[in-house]
């Protein structure tokens, strides 16, 4: 699971490490406040790894309308 977060396709996905950072604390704290796994084979996963796989599985990603991250590609 480790090796997912080195996987340099999932930090592009995203838009970079302090994004997918970002996101993956951020669903953190919502799966710790009592939200479910948006993915169907979570039993037996740590929280962590549930998080990432709903970010390969594009279950999760950034609203970059409703935030002030730049998204990908743009010039800020």
């Amino acid at each position: 699971m480790i090796e997912d977060l080195k996987n340099i396709e999932l930090v592009k996905k995203v838009g970079g490490r302090f994004k997918l950072t970002a996101l993956i604390q951020k669903r953190l704290m919502e799966l710790m406040q009592g939200a479910r796994p948006l993915i169907e084979d979570a039993e037996g996963m740590g929280q962590l790894q549930i998080v990432v796989e709903e970010i390969k599985r594009d279950k999760i990603a950034i609203d970059y309308e409703n935030s002030d991250i730049d998204k990908p590609g743009s010039v800020g």
